[in-house]
């Protein structure tokens, strides 16, 4: 009678072990925060990156009117020509190219370089039409020898688009006793040259409003030297102005540019002498 007992104890342990939820295997696989893709394109990663493509700006802090103590507009040149700048160029997405298509595709919205009010807008159609100029090209038929006039379209090379341009405010902040900037404008540069080649001046070709473009930048990654994986993106980037650049222009009853009355090194000189006003400035609100 116990052996009977014990061999009826066992399956039934048996039984209730086997079927514990603590053994049982998942119906469907764990989610985890990458997935493989859907089609049939091979990765070219080890994991497919969301991190980027799933995030979401946040908007800039309130401030009201009464709260700001002191401001001053500056007008500066980054020259992606420079090393800390060299991201800007990078060949495979440049920033251009980043700033050019979202223009065209009208994810953003820019306006023309008649002033840098923001006031005149252009249409995506005119945009397009400043990546590319029209050119006739004089060919020869290899069966008549008779000349041929044919219309090409050269599109505009990335590279071409050394600087650009930003306009910005500086304030002073009451409510966090903070001095803040915060960025208005991108306007890629042009240069402009003569049938020799030579240069004539340097043109804007239009005023991008920045806040408008952060979810733009925020959705494309920058190259960060020395780690491949650091998910820093434009929006990111000029956050934190980790990027060169001087100052040509300040607000001034003249109106005028820096270079309207100072060339060379005493150009220079003055911009990083406004720089040096901005920093004394909140340094001489604090005593210590």
């Amino acid at each position: 009678m116990k052996i009977v007992f014990k061999i009826l104890f066992c399956c039934l342990f048996g039984t209730f072990f086997l079927s514990s939820p603590l053994l049982a295997q998942p119906e469907t696989p764990m989610s985890t925060e990458t997935t493989e893709p859907d089609d049939d394109k091979p990765l070219d990663d080890i994991v497919e990156k969301r991190i980027i493509t799933d995030r979401k700006v946040l908007p800039y802090q309130p401030i009201r009117e009464a709260d700001i103590f002191w401001e001053k507009r500056i007008w500066r040149v980054i020259d992606i020509r420079e090393k800390m700048n060299l991201p800007f160029a990078y060949p495979e997405k440049p920033f251009f190219t980043i700033l050019m298509d979202a223009a065209v595709n009208g994810d953003i919205t820019v306006y023309s370089t008649e002033d840098d009010n923001f006031s005149a807008r252009l249409e995506p159609d005119e945009v397009a039409s400043m990546g590319a100029n029209i050119d006739t090209v004089t060919t020869f038929d290899p069966e008549t020898y008779e000349e041929q006039i044919q219309v090409v379209r050269n599109e505009l090379n990335p590279e071409d688009v050394k600087r650009f341009r930003l306009k910005e405010i500086w304030f002073f902040d009451e409510e966090t006793s903070m001095m803040q900037v915060r960025i208005l404008g991108i306007a890629p540069l042009l240069d402009r040259k003569d049938e020799q080649g030579n240069f004539l001046f340097e043109q804007p070709m239009f005023w991008a409003y920045y806040p408008e473009c952060r979810n733009v930048f925020a959705r494309h990654q920058v190259f960060m030297e020395g780690n491949d994986a650091s998910p820093i993106t434009w929006e990111d980037l000029m956050e934190m102005r980790f990027f060169s650049s001087y100052i040509f222009k300040e607000s001034n009853v003249y109106d005028r540019k820096l270079s309207g009355y100072l060339t060379g090194v005493d150009l220079l000189l003055e911009a990083d002498k406004i720089k040096q006003e901005i920093f004394n400035f909140e340094h001489d609100l604090w005593s210590y």
